[in-house]
């Protein structure tokens, strides 16, 4: 049996992850150490990590929080086999979450696996279908043969919930310890290029999704072009947008399946949002600073940095 943590960064955590820390409690594999990357000790509830054993908390300032640099930090921090990375608003459907993740891991290719993510009671309806597009009923595992099929969705794995086998990572140097954004995907790409496997696992579920609007999303796709264009040595050349128009077409269709044409204009405005801040992020270097503060969620990320 494969030892396996979990981390999670944490920042002012509320109810949503209490929920969370309570059904990681009642997983039916057992889980070593739950280590939480807490940014602003201020802000932790004061005796919470007090009601599970194996809860270890580390407080950084918000100056020193980094996607990739805090999660490799609590990387390092373990010595298990394998490494659960969440978010502290994705809530276990279940007791098997950890169970069904690591089932991929018997195949010793494999070195990540990540959970299907299923959409809140309180999800609008067009993020419902964005959830069951990326997130769909069967399992599947991928390879560098699937780059000319799949494109960058290869490398799709996301830290909502995702395992990693800790001697790989650790051996390709993980996740980069300073990003903007999409930390997993990088890495993902390192481990594709590398001849190693990804898993997603349907039977791993987790509830997680936003109501973004079409502004949310711009920030949110500005971040992640500028974090492909960072990083050319895993996505330069890599086929990208295909799957969004493919996206946009079959949500289209889901409003007229379900008899709700009028929510196309909210397809249509979150769409323009995404490749508008897709696109930018493209070209982020031929922007001035102060159009990119503008632009990326991430303000603090650009702090020093040179353009």
């Amino acid at each position: 049996m494969l030892a396996v943590d979990v981390l999670i960064p944490v920042y002012r955590p509320g109810k949503e992850f209490e929920r969370l820390l309570e059904k990681l409690s009642q997983q039916n594999y057992p889980i070593g150490r739950i280590i939480l990357m807490n940014t602003e000790k201020k802000y932790f509830p004061e005796g919470l990590d007090e009601r599970y054993s194996n809860v270890d908390v580390y407080h950084l300032t918000k100056e020193e929080f980094d996607h990739g640099g805090t999660r490799d930090r609590g990387m390092r921090l373990s010595d298990a086999d394998v490494v659960v990375c969440m978010t502290q608003d994705a809530v276990p459907v279940d007791g098997t979450l950890i169970k069904e993740l690591l089932a991929p891991f018997e195949n010793p290719d494999v070195c990540a696996a990540y959970a299907r993510q299923l959409p809140a009671k309180e999800c609008r309806e067009v993020e419902k279908y964005t959830r069951s597009f990326n997130y769909p009923e069967k399992s599947r595992v991928k390879g560098k043969a699937d780059l000319e099929e799949l494109g960058i969705k290869t490398f799709f794995c996301s830290n909502v919930c995702a395992a990693w086998r800790r001697d790989a990572y650790l051996e390709l140097g993980g996740f980069v310890k300073r990003t903007i954004f999409n930390e997993d995907m990088i890495y993902a790409g390192k481990l594709i290029q590398n001849g190693r496997l990804i898993a997603y696992c349907a039977d791993a579920k987790v509830v997680h999704s936003h109501n973004y609007s079409a502004m949310q999303q711009f920030h949110r796709n500005f971040d992640l072009a500028v974090s492909q264009v960072m990083h050319p040595e895993v996505f330069g050349g890599i086929r990208s947008e295909s799957e969004g128009i493919r996206l946009v077409k079959r949500s289209i269709q889901y409003c007229f399946k379900i008899k709700k044409p009028w929510l196309i204009i909210q397809v249509v405005t979150q769409s323009a949002g995404k490749l508008l801040g897709y696109k930018l992020g493209q070209r982020y270097q031929k922007l001035p600073k102060k159009i990119i503060l503008w632009c990326t969620m991430n303000r603090s990320f650009w702090q020093g940095e040179e353009l």
